[in-house]
This record gives C-alpha cells, structure tokens and sequence, in this order.
C-alpha cells in the first residue's frame, strides 16, 4: 500500500488538517504543527489535542502515514552556539508538539554550515542536536530530508544522511524522507528505468530501506544537478512522469507517507489519482 496525500494547511488549527487532506482523497498528509516562519508559537490547547484526534479517526487517516515538518528558521547545525542552542530548542518544541497531538514522526532538513565551518563539523553539530532531543522524547522517529544542495545546505549526499542515522544514539528512533525534486536536482537520477534503480541501489547501499520513513513527491523545475529547489507539478517538470511509475511500482517503497509538495494545491486531488494510476 501506498498512502499518497500533500502538505495540506493547518490554518484555524491543527485539527483542521486532517479535514483538508480528506478533501483531496488523501491517505496521508503533511503539516506545520505551528506557524512555521516564526520562533515560538503558544501552547496546543487540549481541545486542539482532542479534535485533531478525533478527526484523524473520522478520516480514516494513521498516524504513521502523517509526516509533520518543522519550521523552516531551524539550522540545526548553525556554526554558532547561541544561534544552534535556539535552533535545538525550537526542534524539541516540535518535538513535543508531535508527542502531543500522537504522531510518530517529525520531518526536517539538516542544517547549513553557513560556509562558515567544514561540512564534517556541521554533520557533528546536527548529529549531536538529533541525539540530545532523542533522549529527551518518547516514541517520535527524527526523519532527516534529503536536499537539493542550494547554499550551504546539508544533506545532498546520501553519505550526509547516513552519517546521521549512524550516529544515532537510538537508530530505531532515526529515518530518512527522500524528496524527488532534491534527490533530481542535486544530482541522483532517477528518469530512466536503469537510472532509477543505479540511484535506489546507492540508496539502500549507503543508508538502507529500512530507515527510509517518507517521501516528498515534486517534479522540478530546475535542470538536473542544478543544486536547485524548485519543485514543479507532477509530470510537468524536468524529471517527467516515468520516474514516478518507478517509486509507485516498487515493491521496498510501501506503507510509509508520500507527500505532495507541487506547487498547485489546486489539483493535488488529480496528482493523488494521477500516482494510484500508475500501479500496475
């Protein structure tokens, strides 16, 4: 099975998420647990709690098949201490924002040197941020992102993300979300049949299926090895639709969140058929 849906609005409150993905035949979804271009955000209220609840049982909807993602202000391994101290802080927050609401995951890039320390110090400083908020939750899986590679991000090598799972102090609590658009653009290509499977056997060889826990599906708008994150419709952008009747038809891709991230909410529904349509 596969659980396809998008990152849908929690605007009014997060229990108006699992309304927004119902609306578009969604299976899973993504969501900001808070406003996600700002530090703090107040306290979810109780009934906040029992309504998103309530509601992810009336839509049918698990929790495993939910990727919440965190603020996008977070860089985990910003090279100053007082500014990383802030990063991690907000990371727990979600965190426990996540525990909160009964969620097993929670989905975020990196980090970025800031071209301002090596790339190995910058994986320490992200590294050491993952282990500190795992011994200070329960039962929330840290998912790490791939990315295009655009600035001074992390994370555009398989090699970064498996230096993060394997120096997890708990490996059973750590996982990885591929998403399409970076995996493409940052130099990982998966158009042709062939292509596809050289890019998902470096995968598995380097970090292992098993720690892959979602993924982000976006066509792109930039060009192959680009080192850019521009994501693009289904079908309509630079990577095309074959691509996506590979990861739909492969059988180590199965019952994990498949997010939409296009850049036209308006037709998510017809993308979501679009993808269903495609197995065979």
């Amino acid at each position: 099975m596969k659980p396809i849906g998008a990152h849908v609005s929690a605007g009014g409150g997060v229990e108006n998420a699992p309304l927004n993905a119902k609306a578009i035949g969604a299976k899973a979804f993504a969501l900001f647990t808070k406003n996600q271009r700002q530090w703090s955000a107040k306290a979810l209220e109780k009934s906040q709690i029992e309504s998103f609840k309530k509601r992810l049982d009336e839509v049918g909807i698990l929790p495993k098949h939910i990727l919440p993602h965190d603020s996008y202000l977070i860089n985990l391994g910003h090279p100053g201490k007082e500014q990383r101290q802030k990063s991690f802080e907000a990371f727990l927050d979600e965190v426990k924002r996540c525990e909160e609401l009964g969620l097993l995951k929670l989905n975020f890039h990196p980090g970025s040197h800031l071209k301002e320390i090596s790339e190995e110090e910058c994986l320490n400083n992200i590294s050491k941020c993952m282990n500190e908020a795992l011994s200070q939750s329960n039962g929330i899986t840290l998912v790490v992102e791939n990315t295009a590679g655009q600035g001074s991000n992390l994370g555009y090598r398989f090699e970064h993300l498996a230096y993060l799972v394997q120096n997890s102090i708990d490996k059973s609590r750590v996982g990885v979300c591929i998403d399409t658009c970076h995996l493409f653009t940052s130099g990982y290509d998966i158009r042709k049949k062939a292509d596809y499977e050289k890019t998902m056997q470096k995968f598995d060889t380097i970090i292992g299926f098993k720690y892959l826990k979602g993924m982000h599906l976006n066509d792109s708008k930039a060009k192959f090895q680009s080192r850019v994150d521009r994501h693009e419709s289904i079908g309509k952008g630079e990577i095309g639709l074959d691509a996506f009747s590979f990861i739909m038809n492969d059988d180590r891709i199965d019952d994990i969140p498949m997010i939409l991230e296009t850049i036209d909410e308006s037709i998510w529904a017809q993308e979501i058929n679009l993808l269903h349509s495609l197995q065979k």
